[in-house]
């Protein structure tokens, strides 16, 4: 049998197949024979070659996802003609904007459903994703004019909170009209302290965003949530090699936040 003397393209294709399928009919009707079947010209032996199990695959996917998501959040930290205010907004946008992490949030926002996970990113999200992500923005903001507010940190962990957690499926699932009035009532909050951050049309842009992932993420069956649900509870996967076990996710690696 020949080598592969390219593994990480090999890892790539594997990857893009199954994030295709995942978003397509959901992590527990997608098998490793799918990815081969989609792959074409893999065997079954390859993709385990790479990858241990189809759960450590759905959390490849989740790890590139959120390196893409802080390479974009560098370049627009770097932007010096944006002021503080439009780089939040900025970011905002450049997430919903993504094709791919769009995909891996409808693969992977079933992980919600299980408590533990739920509580780790809850922590992560009104934690590390205001301070690493928001305060120093508004920060920049107070600096530069755009954000005159009373309440820098407070309104970094709204941001965080709020656009991770309030507005997602399962914790919210409404119709899109609710999700936009919901996104003005958010918008009041964070312009009552001064921080103005969504626009007419970013609000627009976010409903129709969050409503497309919560009629295909947030309704995702009850088979698809314990699919996923299971296999991060199992010390190895059935179709894992039997002395490896799968990576289990924790903080920002169990799920790929909204806008963050």
């Amino acid at each position: 049998m020949s080598r592969n003397t390219h593994p990480e393209e090999t890892r790539t294709r594997i990857l893009d197949a199954a994030e295709i399928l995942f978003a397509a009919k959901g992590y527990a009707n997608t098998s490793v024979q799918d990815i081969v079947n989609e792959l074409g010209n893999l065997s079954k032996g390859a993709i385990y070659h790479h990858f241990d199990s189809k759960l450590e695959i759905l959390l490849a996917l989740n790890s590139r996802d959120n390196t893409s998501s802080e390479n974009r959040l560098e370049s627009i930290r770097k932007r010096d003609n944006l002021n503080g205010l439009q780089k939040i907004q900025a970011i905002i946008r450049s997430e919903i904007n993504d094709t791919h992490h769009f995909k891996q949030l409808k693969a992977f926002t079933p992980v919600l459903n299980d408590p533990e996970n739920f509580y780790i990113n809850v922590r992560n999200w009104s934690s590390k994703v205001p301070q690493e992500i928001y305060l120093p923005l508004i920060r920049e903001g107070m600096e530069d004019g755009s954000i005159t507010t009373d309440y820098p940190e407070e309104a970094a962990q709204l941001l965080g909170l709020m656009l991770n957690f309030w507005f997602l499926p399962p914790v919210f699932n409404g119709t899109r009209e609710q999700t936009r009035h919901r996104f003005e009532c958010f918008s009041v909050m964070l312009e009552s302290i001064g921080v103005p951050v969504f626009t007419v049309k970013l609000m627009n842009d976010m409903a129709d965003f969050i409503s497309e992932l919560g009629n295909t993420a947030g309704n995702a069956d009850e088979s698809n949530i314990k699919a996923i649900i299971k296999d991060l509870h199992k010390e190895e996967n059935d179709d894992a090699k039997p002395s490896k076990k799968a990576k289990q996710p924790t903080g920002a690696d169990a799920y790929g936040a909204a806008t963050s």
